[in-house]
């Protein structure tokens, strides 16, 4: 069984200091073994070892179609009638989508966190109110960026780049097209612009990064610590060089399809 300390052994070996703040991305199943306290338990060692923990609690089940839209939006208008009917209203209570994981759940729900009030893209955070207070509708990245000029930390605890939220903030500091999509609120259906491209390509980000990045071993768990700054400053000089890199693949990925033909730069809020 995995203990608690052994979890802020490996925080600490990662180079996390007390007034780091840190973003977590995890995948439980990778510890391989039952880990004492469970998810609470990580969220405490993160808190020990750092500044202040933050976590996406996305709710992409808020999401609707509209019936029409921009043009090169990656978006299917006017063909969302069954998935429109299983949307759910946004509300601070709405549990994190499923695929973020445990962890971002949990820390939700933990006393004294705090969750942002983006309809689609929220982040919840202990310790770090400052940062949730910067998102706005149109800059949903904002409190990454808040992370990346306070010196914060983006750890990948048994997952790859393809989770890194924070590399979606370097595409949009570097002008990568960005998409408008829609979200059923109280208040009715929210238009919300700067979603995110597609992400099955960041793993084509790790050679570029390797050699600012700190690994610690815990159970089967890989915990991989990347400083944020120098890591968008990574991205942006990478699509720089090349606008088509971290695209994905696949032939039928529109969202990547959309940043291939759209203009290699453009003004994006964050």
């Amino acid at each position: 069984m995995i203990t608690y300390r052994e979890l802020v052994i490996a925080c600490r070996a990662l180079g996390l200091v007390p007034g780091t703040p840190v973003i977590a991305h995890t995948a439980f199943s990778a510890f391989g073994d039952e880990v004492r306290g469970g998810p609470e338990a990580l969220v405490g060692a993160l808190l020990i070892a750092s500044g202040g923990v933050m976590a996406p609690t996305f709710t992409y089940k808020t999401m609707v179609i509209p019936e029409t839209g921009p043009e090169n939006n990656a978006s299917s208008y006017g063909q969302g009638q069954d998935h429109n009917r299983m949307a759910e209203f946004f509300m601070p209570e709405l549990p994190a989508d499923r695929m973020m994981g445990l962890l971002p759940e949990t820390l939700r729900r933990l006393p004294g966190a705090r969750r942002s009030a983006h309809p689609i893209l929220s982040f919840a955070a202990l310790g770090l109110d400052e940062a949730l207070d910067t998102q706005t509708l149109a800059a949903p990245f904002a409190p990454l960026r808040w992370l990346m000029e306070h010196d914060g930390v983006v750890l990948l605890i048994g997952v790859d780049q393809r989770v890194n939220t924070s590399i979606h903030l370097a595409e949009t500091l570097a002008g990568r097209k960005q998409f408008l999509r829609w979200a059923l609120t109280p208040e009715g259906v929210m238009a919300c612009p700067g979603f995110s491209g597609c992400s099955d390509g960041f793993n084509q980000l790790q050679p570029f990064v390797e050699d600012i990045t700190r690994r610690a071993l815990v159970g089967e768990a890989v915990f991989q610590a990347l400083p944020l700054r120098p890591m968008v400053e990574r991205v942006i000089a990478r699509l720089q060089e090349d606008p088509r890199a971290l695209l994905c693949s696949r032939a039928d990925c529109e969202r990547c399809e959309a940043v291939r033909t759209a203009p290699e730069t453009q003004e994006n809020d964050i």
